[in-house]
């Protein structure tokens, strides 16, 4: 009886190891398919990034992930994709978490930073990375908002310039007599406050409405994609400086159903990918923007400064939005006073490292200048 037993033991210990072996088998055969509906056209600078990350994705997993990216309005119109995502109608987006603004106050923060809380675009990527920004975030759009998806902060590409205009202006008081395309959320609140008419639309329907005089100025994100999106051949006044979005992050959504089915590795690989397009944003941000700049100034772009009146009015209108979203919001109070820490902790470093920066600078141009 007891060798009965010890066989059937034997047989049905061997049996789980081929039933298991089996499995493993299978998870390493299983092919997933990620669809990332971005919120930019495919003319994109910003597109071809996530399809780097798409491209990276699919060669680190062997081809187990097969991602396609797809333009903006391709299943669901660009502020259609957050609730497209956690519902499951695509598997994954690209946009930005201020488009969210409207959902939740506290959105603005984890893409378009205040200015009144320290934080630069370096500041604001070391914040998510490595202080408490991405459990925030995720504690908001999880927790706090209930949606059934896990965001990646993968693409910072601020400041932002404050953008095109149709003419120049010599005042603020001009600039509040053009219909300007802003960010939603607190930025553009900031400028309704300001008395500019400012109104948000995606980046497909700029040009058009460009092209029909409906707005006659817009910011976009920067150099290079404002060039790629065409907005140089509508207008040729070109403001380099602006407050609305001295940072800026393009997010990674993907549904969490999704994501909890992905074995370790494969999330390990996404997670490597993401970490991987954010330092190739950086690097291709300065580039890229560079070459446009250069390339404006010899096209004869009027590539203007903003006028100095513009920051400390921008600055006191938006200390008041931001005062009233304190007052009325305890997750937003939350956040703000976790981005105002960590500004408070890295700036005496941080400060003192780019004041060093700009003096190398500043002794370059002399030398090149010197041997002229």
């Amino acid at each position: 009886m007891r060798n009965i037993t010890q066989s059937l033991a034997c047989g049905l210990l061997g049996a789980a190891v081929v039933l298991g072996g089996a499995g493993a088998a299978a998870a390493q055969d299983k092919t997933y398919k990620m669809d990332i509906q971005t919120a930019v056209p495919n003319s994109s600078l910003y597109f071809q990034l996530t399809e780097d990350f798409a491209e990276r994705v699919e060669t680190m997993s062997g081809g187990r992930i097969e991602v396609s990216v797809l333009p903006d309005g391709a299943e669901v119109a660009a502020f259609e994709i957050l609730d497209a995502v956690s519902n499951g109608v695509v598997t994954a987006g690209y946009a930005w978490p201020h488009y969210w603004s409207g959902k939740h106050s506290a959105f603005v923060l984890f893409s378009n930073v205040p200015a009144s809380t320290g934080m630069d675009q370096q500041s604001l990527m070391s914040w998510y990375y490595a202080g408490p920004g991405l459990d925030l975030y995720r504690e908001l759009v999880q927790d706090v908002m209930g949606l059934n998806v896990v965001p990646f902060p993968m693409q910072p590409m601020g400041p932002d310039p404050l953008g095109w205009f149709a003419k120049p202006f010599e005042s603020m008081e001009e600039f509040k007599s053009l219909k300007y395309r802003a960010p939603p959320g607190i930025a553009g609140q900031t400028y309704n406050e300001m008395g500019v008419p400012a109104v948000a639309m995606p980046g497909s329907e700029l040009v058009p409405a460009a092209q029909r005089g409906t707005i006659d100025a817009a910011e976009w994100i920067g150099p290079a994609d404002d060039r790629n999106l065409g907005l140089n051949k509508i207008w040729n006044n070109y403001y380099l400086q602006g407050l609305h979005q001295q940072t800026d992050v393009g997010e990674l959504l993907i549904n969490k159903d999704f994501w909890d089915d992905l074995p370790e590795d494969l999330k390990a690989i996404v997670e490597a990918a993401v970490l991987a397009n954010a330092l190739q944003t950086q690097a291709t941000n300065l580039h890229e923007n560079s070459v446009a700049v250069k390339e404006y100034a010899e096209a004869g772009v009027n590539l203007l400064d903003t006028p100095d009146e513009y920051y400390p009015m921008f600055i006191e209108a938006q200390n008041k939005i931001i005062q009233n979203y304190l007052e009325e919001d305890e997750f937003f109070a939350k956040v703000y006073k976790s981005q105002e820490d960590f500004a408070e902790l890295v700036y005496p470093y941080h400060s003192r490292v780019q004041k060093l920066h700009n003096e190398v600078v500043r002794g370059a141009e002399s030398m090149r200048g010197g041997a002229q």
